[in-house]
């Protein structure tokens, strides 16, 4: 227990020095297509995203883990990241929201850049689930666990900090298991006073990254019945994630 405490505290040091220092190289350079208006109408910017992308990865990279493990989450988080900032910049002025309003455009032929960002991690978290399992079903599981998790984090990033207090809760039981789950939590934390002091967002780039490695950590810790537990709940948060969100507004707004 004293070893997998205290990788888990170098893990989330690193994560949260890399994240802090991300944030601030980008902070000295500001660009306008990087600067959002929030729920309260002040100007924020989006560089916690990148920043905590990029902190979890080297979180995750300093625990001692089988080499596809490290590959599978660095693959999936940089990805998720990635699909995520498309649409922070592609699709920021696009009112629609959530899972079924894109799919709905989609089935209508117009590929939205939430259409591109689900598809996108959707793939990533599928390529992360061959590399954790063995087995076919445990490979769908293991992406659809990945892919929704990121989503869910997502969900709760309508208010400041809200996505970070997320990552922190689902994180935190999942620690006695995996010290995986130490990495996106040590970056969140190392932003979350800007977060909630409204000067700066985690956008999708972030909420999906962090979310994405939170579903690595619990793929990592669970055999195939938590994994069957896992899906069935994340999925159900999928579809009514517009209760979700609303939920979470009124949490903050109370």
């Amino acid at each position: 227990m004293g070893t997998a405490c205290s990788r888990a505290v170098v893990s989330g040091a690193v994560a949260a020095a890399v994240a802090g220092g991300v944030y601030r190289v980008l902070r000295a350079r500001p660009r306008r297509r990087w600067q959002r208006t929030n729920y309260a109408g002040r100007t924020v910017d989006l560089y916690a995203g990148p920043a905590v992308a990029l902190g979890t990865v080297a979180g995750i990279a300093v625990l001692p883990l089988p080499a596809r493990t490290k590959y599978a989450a660095a693959l999936v988080v940089l990805a998720a990241g990635g699909c995520g900032a498309y649409d922070d910049l592609v699709g920021g002025d696009d009112p629609r929201r959530g899972f079924r309003a894109h799919l709905g455009a989609l089935r209508g032929g117009e590929v939205t850049s939430g259409a591109v960002k689900l598809l996108g991690i959707g793939t990533a978290g599928l390529a992360a689930g061959t590399l954790l399992a063995q087995r076919p079903v445990d490979r769908i599981l293991a992406g659809v666990v990945i892919a929704a998790t990121a989503h869910l984090v997502n969900l709760t990033d309508v208010r400041p900090a809200a996505a970070a207090a997320t990552v922190l809760a689902l994180g935190a039981p999942g620690l006695p298991t995996t010290a995986l789950a130490a990495a996106p939590m040590g970056a969140a934390a190392a932003l979350v006073t800007d977060d909630l002091g409204e000067r700066t967002m985690i956008g999708d780039t972030g909420a999906h990254a962090l979310g994405a490695a939170l579903g690595v950590a619990v793929v990592a810790g669970r055999g195939r019945a938590g994994l069957v537990a896992h899906t069935v709940g994340l999925v159900v948060v999928t579809v009514h994630g517009d209760r979700v969100s609303r939920l979470v507004r009124g949490l903050w707004d109370r």
